[in-house]
């Protein structure tokens, strides 16, 4: 079973990862401004690249409206960049490839694919208040006009 995800209003919990370009990255080091974070299966594949395309090219609305957008997955730092690469994305993409952000957030567990269950992540998309709390949590996400409406979530706050 899928851990459920955060609630709204709770402390989003801090974390230290590798990102592409071998740097880390603390949710803590983007203290006092609003933080997207958004959580995908794999790196290349359509879905996922559409989304981290479509927060790439948003991402000058979100830095106006002050917010961080991250990327989170499974996949190792090299595939992060490789993927980063390939698509021209602007976004941090940071390995969880031990999987305790994403237990951490509720985004992994038991998938069905195919009539196949599988262990992963479920595409979802955190909204994280300069309070540090989650503000907005979008479960199950599916990626057309997605990240045009986390953009105007993170507007209003």
């Amino acid at each position: 079973m899928a851990n459920a995800p955060l609630e709204i209003g709770v402390k989003a919990p801090d974390f230290r990862l590798p990102r592409d370009g071998g740097d880390h990255v603390a949710l803590s080091d983007y203290a006092g401004q609003p933080v997207v974070l958004f959580f995908y299966p794999k790196a290349s594949t359509p879905g996922c690249t559409t989304e981290a395309i479509d927060f790439t090219r948003l991402l000058p609305d979100f830095e106006k409206a002050g917010a961080a957008v991250i990327g989170i997955s499974k996949d190792s730092v090299k595939r992060q960049e490789n993927f980063s690469a390939k698509q021209e994305l602007g976004v941090p993409l940071l390995s969880d490839a031990e999987d305790e952000v994403c237990e951490a957030y509720g985004v992994w567990g038991e998938k069905k694919m195919y009539g196949k269950t599988f262990l992963g992540i479920t595409r979802t998309t955190y909204l994280i208040g300069a309070d540090g709390k989650i503000a907005h949590v979008w479960s199950k996400v599916k990626v057309p006009g997605h990240a045009e409406e986390v953009l105007e979530a993170a507007r209003a706050l």
